[in-house]
């Protein structure tokens, strides 16, 4: 599957410093330490609806660790997944009478356009679930040596208590993923299961639903094993990082973790895991299922900058839930006109300290919020609204643009 265009990216003249995050698993945060290229694998959509602001928010996130690691002076390795089957595209698909594979075609095509707009980074490995397959199958007979794999009725699941680190990811005791499971995709109360928590790795067919030959009889891959499949070829073990938002530390990226490390015994998943907040809308969490989202695609219709998007969503710590609002978007409009105009005068203040401290803040778990306060003093600074306007860096315009691009992915760069 392709992914979308890759934008030209600056090279600053000073290296930023060592990235840290929070890691799950810990509570700490953890300064990351790549060998070789640095290894990122972030989760992807299920293209069965438009690109939300949720969405947005999370991969916006993990493009600033991308962009904070090659400023570091890192190669990077990033590998993404689409589920294009999955029982939520194929309900769409069924209730709006159209081909699920058209349907997550389409979607995955807007998706790209809106990546493309915010500026986001392309991965390097963009696999969908269904040309995956082979790398599932093959997966699932490693298990299955291993004997943690057993059947009910048509279906293959995996043993979770297989893994002794099971748990870890999360952190969450066994009451707490009992009462998620099942709002999660999970089906605890399924009769035959050795453990309520174990979950699907190959389902077998269903009539009205599309299925693909295996050895276990024809079926499709579970949700989990998609990731883990392509997380390991393409990445190996012990990658530095797993993404994603907060909604997927359990059941989605345990699980993960689990296959992984029962099919190579003593090699982690990952050595970090990462997590996004959830973004709010209306008093709720913004998601498909209540509808009370805001689609990047409409937005850019609606003829907003998607660099004022992205200045939005960079005003939150990646980490933290927050609620949009229309204000924050008219604000950003408002400060992406009033950063181009100081950008525009070339000459402003000293630039040198202020690009040292975005990549300070972002090298420091992504801390875009403190990256852009720092922008804001040096537009205030430069365009002297105070009534002292400093201009005393000639070259700050040129600077600061080239940073801006590099470290936070605002291309603010003038006709």
């Amino acid at each position: 599957m392709r992914a979308w265009p890759s934008p030209e990216i600056p090279t600053l003249p000073v290296p930023g410093p060592p990235v840290s995050l929070h890691d799950t698993p810990s509570g700490a945060k953890v300064t990351t330490t790549p060998t070789g290229a640095a290894r990122l694998y972030v989760c992807g959509i299920t293209p069965y609806d438009a690109t939300h602001l949720g969405h947005a928010a999370t991969y916006v996130a993990f493009d600033l660790l991308n962009r904070a690691w090659r400023n570091a002076g890192h190669d990077v390795t990033y590998v993404q997944n689409v589920t294009d089957v999955d029982d939520p595209l194929l309900e769409r698909a069924a209730k709006v009478h159209i081909d699920w594979v058209e349907l997550a075609e389409r979607e995955t095509e807007l998706f790209r356009q809106d990546m493309a707009a915010l500026r986001v980074l392309p991965p390097d490995h963009y696999i969908g679930a269904v040309e995956s397959i082979p790398l599932v199958i093959e997966l699932i007979q490693r298990l299955e040596a291993a004997g943690t794999v057993y059947r009910v009725e048509d279906d293959l699941y995996f043993s979770v208590t297989s893994d002794p680190a099971f748990g870890a990811e999360s952190g969450w005791d066994r009451a707490r993923m009992l009462e998620v499971y099942p709002e999660r995709g999970g089906d605890p109360d399924r009769a035959g299961k050795k453990d309520p928590l174990d979950c699907v790795v190959w389902r077998g067919r269903r009539d009205g639903e599309p299925s693909w030959d295996s050895p276990w009889g024809s079926g499709r891959p579970g949700w989990h094993i998609e990731c883990t499949a392509i997380a390991q070829r393409h990445l190996g073990g012990a990658f530095d990082v797993q993404g994603g938002g907060s909604d997927l530390v359990f059941p989605h990226h345990e699980m993960c973790a689990g296959h992984a490390q029962v099919a190579v015994p003593g090699t982690p998943f990952a050595q970090v895991y990462s997590h996004a907040g959830m973004v709010g809308y209306d008093g709720e969490k913004m998601s498909k299922s209540r509808g009370n989202l805001v689609f990047v695609s409409a937005l850019r219709n609606s003829d907003v900058d998607p660099m004022a998007i992205r200045l939005a969503l960079l005003r939150h710590h990646f980490r933290s839930d927050w609620e949009w609002t229309d204000d924050q978007l008219w604000t950003a409009v408002d400060d992406v006109t009033r950063w181009r105009r100081a950008l525009s005068l070339g000459a402003g203040a000293p630039a040198a300290p202020v690009v040292e401290e975005v990549l300070a803040a972002l090298a420091d778990d992504l801390d875009a919020p403190r990256a852009t306060a720092a922008v804001d003093r040096w537009v205030a600074a430069t365009l002297g609204t105070d009534g002292l306007a400093d201009t005393s860096d000639p070259d700050a315009g040129v600077q600061m643009l080239a940073a801006l691009d590099a470290a936070l992915g605002l291309a603010l760069w003038l006709s």
